[in-house]
């Protein structure tokens, strides 16, 4: 199939969104919003998720790209969400049009022959005016205090098993009166999470998974890699100065060991695939609109391997300690006793890969999955053996009503 990319006038961004989050694909980072719509032209199917060398190059071969040169990830690009388990199946998909919007620079299109117009595609699209709503039904997966309960179990074996940390998380679900619109989660979340990648995608069975991620798990870019791991939070009520808060969480020794073993995590992994990586010599606040995180900037070059593609890098880094633990395969395993259900597509990997094997995915946390009238969300915290059973249910009440204030008018 032949692909012609042209550099065009910026179009309006709460449309493109609009567009992308109700039936196709959006990335929309602070630097770039992507988007894939119309059909899916090709995939890349995945049977063992990226556990084996995912063939990236075979699939871009049977198409070809004409048109203006342009930077990387404004040709062909695939765009996907992975599960959360490793080696679980899934797939990254190739679009008729793809729109790469550079905040501070050209808009490129790349279409396929006979791809409709995205002129067209445009002036049908109704701008986002739905409100939250009011919850229905409401329930949550396990209950606040059998969360506690589990994060009491997870201690007791961070004190006397060879278990640095495991992140547990927790869902609800429910239902409101009218259809959500996806588009509108989208469009509050981009208002509310200025500094975050807004994401929206299809998962499958008429679902769409929309979120705002806070967390790059790794962006590659000629060889360049950066990772921002975050591990350490602290809620910050409304309408109050968040100085006091912030500076607490740069001195809270639980939140900062939490914090260094993520980031030691992350530097352990990439040392052998770089001749060169380093991270910032002390954490930095990531401050939210309802929570604040500590962060540090990873940065990776000269790769090992010239032919690593970011999804090379993706395989070897997720799930990093941020959502699984340490060391990771004993993590996942209390994960998968004490959590008793699938976490599906949350915390999976999210993102997009082109031609040269540049890319960028987030951590896909901070997000509903909804369809029709029916949601649910996740929310994860991560247990070390200094934790409150208590403290940590509530950061994970915290960060829950963050996530489901882009759909419900009340609080949890």
């Amino acid at each position: 199939m032949i692909f012609t990319r042209r550099r065009v006038e910026a179009f309006s961004e709460e449309q493109l969104r609009a567009l992308g989050a109700r039936s196709g694909v959006v990335i929309d980072s602070p630097e770039a919003l992507r988007v894939g719509l119309g059909a899916v032209v090709d995939t890349l199917e995945l049977p063992d998720g990226l556990t084996g060398a995912p063939d990236t190059a075979a699939l871009f071969s049977r198409h070809r790209l004409t048109g203006d040169a342009a930077p990387p990830g404004t040709g062909l690009v695939l765009f996907g969400a992975l599960p959360f388990a490793p080696g679980s199946p899934g797939s990254l998909h190739l679009y008729e049009v793809m729109v790469t919007q550079f905040r501070d620079g050209p808009t490129w299109v790349t279409s396929a022959g006979g791809a409709p117009s995205l002129d067209e595609m445009l002036a049908t699209v109704e701008v986002p005016s739905q409100e939250t709503q009011t919850a229905t039904s409401l329930s949550n997966h396990p209950s606040g205090a059998t969360y506690a309960h589990n994060v009491a179990r997870a201690v007791e074996r961070l004190r006397h098993e060879e278990l640095q940390k495991v992140v547990l998380a927790r869902s609800v679900t429910g239902e409101v009166d009218e259809i959500i619109d996806p588009a509108a989660v989208a469009q509050r979340l981009r208002r509310r999470e200025t500094i975050c990648t807004i994401y929206a995608v299809s998962v499958g069975d008429g679902n769409r998974f929309v979120g705002a991620s806070p967390e790059l798990l790794v962006s590659c870019s000629r060889g360049e890699v950066r990772c921002h791991p975050l591990a350490g939070t602290i809620a910050i009520p409304p309408n109050i100065n968040p100085d006091d808060y912030q500076k607490w969480l740069l001195g809270s020794a639980k939140n900062l060991r939490e914090h260094s073993l993520l980031v030691e995590a992350v530097l352990e992994t990439l040392s052998p695939l770089f001749d060169v990586v380093s991270a910032d010599e002390a954490p930095s606040i990531v401050a939210l609109r309802t929570v604040a995180h500590l962060g540090t900037w990873i940065r990776a070059s000269h790769p090992v391997n010239d032919n690593a593609t970011a999804l090379d890098f993706v395989a070897a880094l997720h799930p990093t300690a941020a959502v699984a633990g340490l060391p990771q395969a004993a993590a996942i395993a209390v994960i998968e006793e004490l959590e008793e259900m699938s976490r599906g597509f949350y915390a999976g990997p999210i993102g997009w890969v082109d031609e040269a094997g540049d890319g960028e995915w987030w951590i896909a946390i901070r997000g509903v999955i909804m369809n029709g009238r029916q949601f649910e969300a996740w929310a994860g915290a991560g247990i070390v053996s200094e934790s409150d059973p208590v403290a940590e249910r509530q950061e994970t009440k915290d960060k829950l009503s963050s996530i489901l204030a882009a759909v419900l008018v009340d609080r949890l």
